[in-house]
């Protein structure tokens, strides 16, 4: 499954670091996914539950809160809502780069951050919670010795998973502030409650709490034997499975791209790197995904076609697809088509009927195999047809590329 890799704009103006997974081939919904306290978007249980759900067609985004990971700001300076309205923002540039998020998913304290931000993102059908707090001040019993210092000095490094971190008065603030419950209760959005009654980080008490206060449709699994960073791949599949086949009763599929001005609109084509490599980019066609690259020998990683790979792909496909409506309309009793091309570069003097006599030109050779009980005039006719495919004469006629910047 492929991942995009960008940023945008937190709350507080500073580049978050973000990762998309997609799907191999179309895109059923679009799904956010909410990190633990000090972790990051690329910790185990985020990557790998987002690469499950990708792999049945659910294009997961997650990020890297202010101060984690690959983003911008301080970790002191961020707060319970600050990382809700940036799950906000998140969905934001989901809805304007590609579809907003149909599935919210939080896992620890990013559960509870997720309960919260639902209510600001309409479009959100399905919400799931993985080891939450019903509370998010839980939070604070990692450094429950400290709090005191906290409040009286304003800001003091804490040891968090081994790390050292800051944490602020205005955090602690923040926190007591926040009635989570009470937005449980008008959430108006399917809820799945997943966490694990063994659970010696945030206690099963929590799942219980949340249960209650939402209104139905919920539901509720049991993550027995789960660890609370659910460290092992297997347990992070069988949440993405359980996630995805629970979701589909609640969302709608992404539909097929329109088309705009008739039914014989061409489709947009969007390609955008994905900088996992130096060349490698995804090709969107409407719902359909590709990847494109260019070979080792180029200083690529041979992940997807190249270029011309991708433009001889176009000329063969339609010249297969223009003799067989030909053949087929003419009832001519062809069974198979079998198109293969190569590009090269010429010397334009060796090329008699060429106009360019100076440098290089491209040339295309492409061989045509026909298959079936056809007579040699029926083999010459599809031969000619097969000249008269549309991407053959856009190849070969005059051409104009309109290249403006995007607003």
């Amino acid at each position: 499954m492929p991942t995009e890799r960008f940023q945008f704009a937190s709350s507080e103006g500073h580049p978050l670091a973000a990762a998309l997974d997609t799907p191999d081939g179309p895109v059923a919904a679009y799904a956010l996914f909410a990190h633990c306290f000090t972790c990051g978007k690329d910790v185990l249980a985020a990557r790998r539950i987002s690469a499950a759900l990708a792999a049945k067609g659910i294009a997961v985004l997650r990020f890297d809160f202010t101060g984690l990971g690959g983003s911008g700001g301080e970790f002191a300076n961020s707060t319970f809502s600050s990382n809700v309205a940036d799950l906000v923002l998140a969905a934001d540039h989901l809805r304007k780069t590609r579809m907003a998020p149909a599935i919210l998913i939080g896992h620890s304290l990013g559960g509870a951050a997720i309960l919260a931000a639902a209510g600001k993102i309409p479009d959100a059908k399905a919400v799931v919670t993985l080891e939450a707090p019903s509370d998010p001040a839980h939070v604070t019993h990692f450094f429950k010795d400290r709090i005191e210092d906290i409040r009286a000095q304003g800001k003091v490094e804490v040891q968090l998973a081994g790390r050292p971190f800051h944490i602020k008065r205005e955090f602690l603030d923040d926190i007591a502030e926040q009635k989570l419950m009470e937005q449980v209760g008008k959430l108006h959005k399917a809820l799945l409650v997943m966490h694990s009654p063994t659970d010696d980080t945030v206690g099963i008490e929590n799942a219980t709490r949340i249960f209650l206060a939402a209104k139905h449709p919920k539901s509720f699994i049991s993550l027995q034997g789960i660890d609370h960073l659910i460290s092992q791949r297997s347990d992070s599949t069988y949440v993405a499975d359980v996630i995805a086949a629970w979701a589909e009763r609640y969302i709608e599929p992404v539909a097929p791209e329109a088309a705009t001005a008739s039914e014989e609109a061409p489709r947009q084509v969007v390609v955008r790197e994905t900088r996992n490599s130096k060349f490698q980019q995804t090709v969107a066609v409407g719902p359909h995904r590709m990847l494109a690259d260019e070979p080792k020998a180029a200083g690529g990683e041979d992940t997807g076609p190249g270029p011309y790979d991708f433009l001889l792909a176009g000329l063969g496909a339609c010249t297969s697809m223009t003799m067989r409506m030909y053949a087929d309309l003419k009832k001519l009793p062809m069974d198979r088509v079998t198109v293969t091309l190569r590009h090269s570069k010429i010397y334009a003097k060796d090329c008699e009927e060429c106009e360019t006599r100076d440098g290089k030109l491209d040339q295309i050779d492409r061989v045509i195999g026909i298959e079936g009980e056809l007579d040699a005039d029926q083999r010459k006719r599809l031969m000619e047809i097969a000249d008269k495919c549309p991407v053959h004469r856009t190849l070969t006629s005059e051409i104009r590329i309109v290249t403006k910047a995007a607003e």
